[in-house]
């Protein structure tokens, strides 16, 4: 795992026994610059730090509450933490899993639910950004934008080609966001090329149901997740269904970004933001 972001050595290893693989980021490179006033991001460092984020996952994911929302994928994954600076407070928390090609997707948290044999063609690391949330008693914009600024400075020092993951609406009720499913299926589906095929028993197909409807947009954004929707302004596109999970109690879209699609003035505005 990655230690101490601040380290002044040149590089860090990550070592994952499961994977197979290692990889190499710039030490300190995650934060410098991050400081905003009120926010401060940094890398879990050691088990009492990816417990606070298995709480905050529980507390958002799973109706509050004091548990721990943890799986297998914790251990080989990294994670990052936003907090507020002046009460040490975690506000914002997701994990990622660096994979060095579209080879090693099927060893992703987003492969129990989607067959992805179509991207196994992408050469360049590919990066999985999965559990994201931000605490309820936090309102503030600035904590999404400090967290994809990093995510910009980590997609920039290790050539990351493509950014993927899955996006949660809350609850399993379809009919609560046809007008969002209905813009997805009008504007943002993945490229023939890529496009998952479904594999989960239970899935809402809104690319064939909601084909001849036409979506009102006000209430469209308004519905549609804040994550998602920075996804989808910088390009990012989705699977053509959406998967009925229970255990989280949402429905969730694949979602991926090639990096190299992302408009260049986004990429200026997301650098601006990791300083």
């Amino acid at each position: 795992m990655l230690k101490d972001v601040f380290d002044n050595t040149k590089y860090m290893r990550h070592d994952s026994a499961q994977q197979g693989t290692r990889f190499h980021f710039s030490a300190g490179y995650f934060m410098v610059g991050l400081l905003k006033k009120r926010y401060s991001v940094r890398f879990a460092d050691g088990a009492k730090d990816i417990e606070a984020a298995q709480r905050l996952r529980f507390k958002t994911f799973r109706g509050g509450g004091d548990g721990l929302d943890a799986d297998r994928f914790d251990e080989i994954c990294e994670h990052v933490l936003v907090e507020e600076v002046k009460t040490g407070n975690l506000v914002c928390t997701f994990r990622m899993l660096p994979l060095e090609s579209g080879k090693e997707i099927d060893k992703s948290y987003s492969a129990q639910f989607y067959e992805l044999s179509r991207l196994h063609d992408i050469e360049g690391m590919i990066v999985e950004m999965g559990r994201f949330c931000i605490d309820p008693a936090y309102k503030d914009p600035d904590i999404l934008r400090i967290a994809w600024g990093a995510m910009t400075t980590y997609v920039d020092d290790n050539d990351v080609e493509l950014l993927f993951g899955c996006s949660s609406f809350h609850g399993t009720v379809e009919e609560e966001y046809e007008d969002a499913f209905a813009l997805l299926k009008e504007r943002h589906l993945a490229p023939k090329r890529w496009l998952p095929r479904v594999k989960a028993p239970r899935v809402f197909r809104f690319a064939s149901k909601l084909k001849l409807k036409k979506p009102n947009l006000k209430l469209a954004q308004r519905r549609m997740p804040p994550l998602l929707r920075t996804y989808l302004v910088m390009g990012g596109w989705v699977s053509d269904h959406a998967v009925v999970d229970n255990d989280l109690n949402t429905l969730h879209v694949f979602t991926g970004l090639q990096i190299k699609g992302i408009p260049e003035s986004r990429k200026r505005l997301l650098r601006a933001t990791a300083g």
